[in-house]
Order: structure tokens, then C-alpha cells, then sequence
């Protein structure tokens, strides 16, 4: 494999075109984030109806990506995006055509269920890609710079665009239009990433010897004790960026008096943050240290600008511009967990697609566990209470830190999860 390919601020240069694919697909696969729910609700649905379909898709994308690095391994990342790919396009087209446009809930479900098992084989299979392509030492940054097109895709483009289309198009027009984002990002992957290296040594394996290894995407957590630390603290994490989506409007528009849209455009800051912080985090994961980067800008990061999403509104009360200050804040450390994929595919690596499968699920898990937490906390401690316990969590994960022992390459001398700030 040759690992000298070159880069800018730790982008491969090989892989550009894999990563335009990233950000061309999510785009298309994000335009129905903002208005989906609302108008299937329009079409005579009841919100907990509208609400089933969505929590029938995320299990679906849960699964799909717990298995996704695995499988990338066994058959290819490039055939498993290839099926990601065609799957999405497909069932697409039957969820408009027979769900949406039909009105028939049964086939929504089925049709929208089984996409959502599409975008993970996709999306996270070009992280193999990246651990099979890139020096071990680069793999940080590489990562950082995977985050970032993912959220100008999803975030960014995926958001505005539809506020163009829709008054123009509609809808159902603007879903059409996704499919179009959709199958140039499959096409330029499938075109862009024919020639890049691919793991092999799984080709050869009996179909229970590839069974066996789909099973370390579960067997890891417990056999390395090193991986379940790590899962925790990913899990920790997008705590409040999946909990504050939940729990903020309420405060901000009910209690501090914004307005749906300012509250709209302070978390759009947030997301925009994301873009360049991911790059940085990516960067500085090398040049510090991936423990350095997760412990002290991540957990104890996260733990402060927690703490000042709630305390500074409250504080200063309906002023857009110092809400700007904390939205900013958990944009720039939120992406400093960026280095946790590096060190799973280090702790594993003979069985890295397994590893990634593990931190994908970790994501998933985050999704499921931060609004679990807030339902839990709303009624009986208010937004304060379940701002702590995010806050409590943080605290925790920086302890779990400590537990990780893991050597980063490029560190020969020095343990990843040695504690001091100094820059080495």
C-alpha cells in the first residue's frame, strides 16, 4: 500500500474526488431532514405516526452501520458503497412513488425502513477507505477533513437548499431533487475510488470465517477493554449536540423569547463551526496527540461550553449575538473527539472494519441515549437538570481517558494517553 500519496493540511490528495462524493450524496441525503416530518403530517398522518417512521429509519441506519465497517472489509469498501448507493436510489424512488405520493403508511414504513439502511453502508464505508489509503499518522486529519465534508454536506447544503426549492418545486418536487444529489455523489464515488488500495486479506475467507469476523463488531467491547472505553466516551461525546436539539427551542423560544428562526440560525452556527473545527481537531490530533486533543478539548471542552449554552442566554437573556458566543464554543469541541476513529483502528489493527463498526455504533448510540436523557430529566429537573447531567458526563468521560492506553503512531516515545498539555 502506498501511504506517501500527497496532502494538503492533511487532506489526501488521492482521495479528493472520494471526498466531493461524501458531500455531493449527503447533501442530497439531508434535504428532507428539515420538512419531512411536517409533511407527512400534511398528508393526513399523526405526528406519532410521522415520529414511527423516523424511529423505524434510524434503527435501520443504527444496524446499518454497526455493520458497515465489517462488511466494507469482507466485500470491499467500494462495492459496499456501491450497494449503499443503488439501495438508496431504489427505495427512494418506491417511497415517493408508492408511500408519499400514494399516501399508503404501510409501504412509507417499508420503503423508508429499508432506505435507511442505505447512507451508513455508504457514508461510513469511505472511512475504510481512508484507514487503507492514508499513513497511520495522518489518519487523524484525514478523518477530520471526513467530518467536515459530511457536515457542509448534511448541515450545510443539505439545509439551505431545500429553503430555495421548496417555494418553488415543493415538497415532493424537492425529494425528486434530492435523488438527483444522490446519484451524482454514487456516481463520482464509483468512478473516483475504482483504483484505490482495498483490503484483501478477507477475500479469502470461508463464509463462517466471515461470519466470525462480522461478530467482533459486538465481541470487541468486551474482549478489549480498550475499545469499550473509547465506546463510552464517543457515545459522550455528541451528547449535547443530540440533546440540546431536543431541550434548546423550548428555552430559547418559549422562555428567552427568540424566535424560531433566530434559534434556527444560532444552531446553524453551531453546525458551520463544525466545518472548520473538525480540519483543526483532525490536525492537531497529530501534531499533540490524540489523547491530548480528546481529554482536554473534548471532554473538558464539551463539559464548558455546555455549561455556557444554558448559563449565557440566561444570563443576557433575548440577545442573538451572545448566544452566538456558546453555540460557537460547542461547535469548536464537539469536533475534538475527531481522533477517537484513529485510535479504535490503532487498538484493532487486524480487525479494523470491525473497529469502526464499533465507533459507528458508538454514534448511534449517542443519537439514542441523549434525548433518552432528557426525557427522563425534563419533568422532574427542567433543562438545568439535564444540561448537568450532559455536564456530569463529559466529566466522566474525561476520568474514562485515563483508562485508554493506546500507542499513536509518530508517539514512539511518548503513550498517547500521557496528561500533560505541552506540545511534543
Amino acid at each position: 500500500m502506498d501511504n506517501t500519496k500527497k496532502e494538503w493540511l492533511g487532506l489526501p490528495l488521492n482521495l479528493l474526488w472520494g471526498y466531493i462524493a461524501i458531500a455531493v450524496f449527503m447533501t442530497g441525503d439531508g434535504f428532507e431532514l428539515a420538512f419531512l416530518s411536517h409533511y407527512i403530517t400534511e398528508l393526513g398522518f399523526t405526528p406519532a405516526q410521522s415520529s414511527f417512521a423516523f424511529t423505524l429509519y434510524g434503527l435501520a441506519a443504527a444496524l446499518s452501520a454497526w455493520v458497515s465497517g465489517v462488511v466494507a472489509e469482507i466485500i470491499t469498501p467500494q462495492k459496499t458503497m456501491k450497494i449503499g448507493f443503488i439501495l438508496w436510489c431504489v427505495f427512494h424512488v418506491l417511497f415517493l412513488t408508492f408511500g408519499l405520493t400514494q399516501s399508503n403508511y404501510a409501504l412509507m414504513l417499508v420503503f423508508y425502513g429499508i432506505r435507511g439502511l442505505a447512507y451508513p453502508l455508504f457514508l461510513y464505508s469511505f472511512i475504510v477507505v481512508i484507514v487503507y489509503n492514508v499513513r497511520s499518522d495522518g489518519v487523524s486529519s484525514a478523518l477530520g477533513w471526513f467530518w467536515t465534508v459530511y457536515s457542509i454536506g448534511i448541515g450545510v447544503a443539505g439545509s439551505y437548499i431545500p429553503s430555495l426549492t421548496i417555494p418553488w418545486v415543493g415538497e415532493l418536487g424537492t425529494l425528486w431533487l434530492s435523488l438527483v444529489f444522490c446519484g451524482a455523489g454514487g456516481l463520482i464515488a464509483w468512478v473516483a475510488l475504482r483504483r484505490v488500495n482495498t483490503p484483501t486479506h478477507m477475500h479469502t475467507l470461508t463464509t463462517s470465517q466471515k461470519l466470525k469476523e462480522l461478530s467482533r463488531a459486538v465481541t470487541l467491547l468486551y474482549t478489549n477493554k480498550n475499545v469499550l472505553y473509547s465506546c463510552i466516551v464517543r457515545i459522550v461525546n455528541t451528547l449535547s449536540l443530540f440533546g440540546f436539539a431536543v431541550i434548546m427551542p423550548m428555552m430559547f423560544v418559549d422562555d428567552l423569547g427568540f424566535t424560531t428562526s433566530e434559534w434556527l440560525q444560532v444552531w446553524t452556527v453551531f453546525f458551520a463551526t463544525t466545518i472548520f473545527s473538525n480540519v483543526f481537531w483532525g490536525i492537531m490530533g497529530e501534531k499533540i496527540g490524540w489523547m491530548k486533543v480528546v481529554r482536554w478539548f473534548g471532554c473538558i471542552g464539551m463539559a464548558l461550553s455546555t455549561l455556557a449554552f444554558y448559563y449565557i442566554p440566561q444570563h443576557f437573556g433575548h440577545n442573538f449575538y451572545m448566544a452566538l458566543i456558546p453555540a460557537i464554543a460547542l461547535g469548536i469541541f464537539v469536533a475534538a473527539f475527531v481522533p477517537i476513529t484513529a485510535m479504535l483502528t490503532t487498538l484493532e489493527p487486524n480487525h479494523k472494519g470491525a473497529a469502526i463498526s464499533v465507533y459507528n455504533l458508538s454514534a448511534g448510540l449517542s443519537n439514542f441515549v441523549a434525548p433518552a436523557i432528557a426525557v427522563l430529566l425534563l419533568p422532574y429537573f427542567g433543562t438545568i437538570g439535564v444540561v448537568v447531567a450532559y455536564t456530569a458526563l463529559y466529566l466522566i468521560a474525561f476520568l474514562i481517558t485515563y483508562f485508554i492506553k493506546v500507542q499513536q503512531p509518530g508517539f514512539e516515545t511518548i503513550p498517547a494517553n500521557v496528561d500533560e498539555i505541552s506540545t511534543t
